[in-house]
């Protein structure tokens, strides 16, 4: 009887802490809540809508009817129209397509002679793109008719085997290095304050910007010693292709680490102990894996939830990698991505800095 009442006295206090601690109890009704609409409305693995260019030199009714065709299966929106087959591999290189459609001049005297009327250029990168897109390869040249015709040619570029290992492996950067990089910041500020050393770094002269940044450069060689790690499994075990420049990769891996410790160093002024760092870390890690393009394809997402998609810097850095790395961009062609992150991080270091200049007072 004695050791219920004692369950029942430690129980009770729990509750009473639960109640106080504002934030956990905020992370047990969020958590479930975020999951269930992000896996119910926002996560779709059926692409609809994907971002296409069209190259139509016969500008004819039949190219016409055939695109329109091709428009109202819902699975490709033409939003670029392009003179030139070379400007239709750019806008692929660059990202802003994910696939084109050229349509030739002699389009008719193909028709009649049985010869495919056109081709699709894919970026072969992403699997489920990919698949999506060799669909409408065999789309019937009548609709009235049973069989398909595969009357389009399709020639994937970057993956032609169509290998999920070379679209994960430069995602799984962003999402390793958005795990490691907001966690280990993300307690760095608690951390002084439950050891007992903030007092000590009030009376020093550091200034506040001086200690946000002292705080993220050690942790930005651990993340390139991550990257390293990871680019080298992937290329020597998965042969994950490493088409373009490792500076540029260098260059657009540092500008992500550097926003992934200053998010962590936000959350580490808000948070009021270690365990609510890493809840609050979670709660920015969940949707930065399904939300950024890594598991599921942004082209399907709902408006709303690329919106909230475009906020995270894992979104931005997928586009990055998987850029330079398989389709050989540079930054200049991904600046909106790289420029993104960068004021993302002058912003955070600056919001850091002044909530821990407020707390100081």
């Amino acid at each position: 009887m004695n050791s219920l009442r004692r369950i029942q006295a430690v129980m009770v206090k729990e509750f009473r802490q639960l109640s106080r601690d504002r934030l956990t109890f905020a992370m047990v009704v969020m958590v479930p809540l975020i999951q269930l609409l992000l896996f119910g409305y926002a996560i779709n693995t059926k692409v609809r809508d994907i971002p296409v260019a069209l190259v139509d030199q016969a500008a004819t009714g039949q190219s016409r009817e055939l695109v329109a065709r091709l428009e109202a299966s819902q699975l490709v929106t033409f939003s670029e129209r392009l003179a030139h087959p070379r400007d239709a591999e750019t806008a692929i290189v660059t990202g802003r397509v994910r696939a084109a459609l050229i349509l030739p001049a002699d389009l008719e005297r193909r028709r009649q002679d049985g010869r495919p009327r056109g081709q699709w250029l894919v970026d072969g990168s992403d699997t489920l793109i990919a698949s999506a897109i060799l669909q409408l390869a065999n789309l019937p040249e009548d609709p009235r008719q049973i069989r398909p015709q595969g009357n389009l040619e399709v020639t994937l570029l970057f993956n032609p085997e169509r290998r999920a290992a070379v679209n994960i492996i430069p995602g799984l950067i962003g999402v390793i290095l958005t795990m490691t990089m907001v966690l280990f910041t993300a307690s760095a500020i608690v951390r002084e304050r439950e050891r007992g050393n903030l007092e000590l770094l009030i009376t020093t002269p550091v200034r506040p910007m001086e200690l946000m940044v002292g705080k993220i450069i050690p942790y930005i060689f651990a993340g390139l010693v991550q990257l390293v790690i990871i680019l080298g499994l992937g290329y020597f075990i998965f042969a994950v292709p490493l088409n373009g420049s490792p500076l540029q990769l260098l260059l657009a891996t540092l500008l992500f680490i550097a926003a992934s410790l200053v998010l962590g160093l936000v959350i580490s002024t808000l948070a009021k102990s270690q365990l609510q760092a890493m809840q609050m870390t979670v709660f920015v890690l969940i949707p930065s894996i399904l939300l950024s393009g890594f598991m599921f394809p942004f082209d399907g997402m709902p408006v709303a939830a690329q919106w909230l998609a475009e906020g995270l810097p894992a979104t931005h850095y997928m586009r990055l990698a998987r850029g330079i790395l398989l389709r050989d961009a540079d930054l200049q062609a991904l600046a909106p991505d790289a420029l993104w992150l960068g004021g993302f991080t002058l912003l955070g270091l600056g919001v850091a800095a002044r909530r821990f200049r407020k707390r100081l007072d």
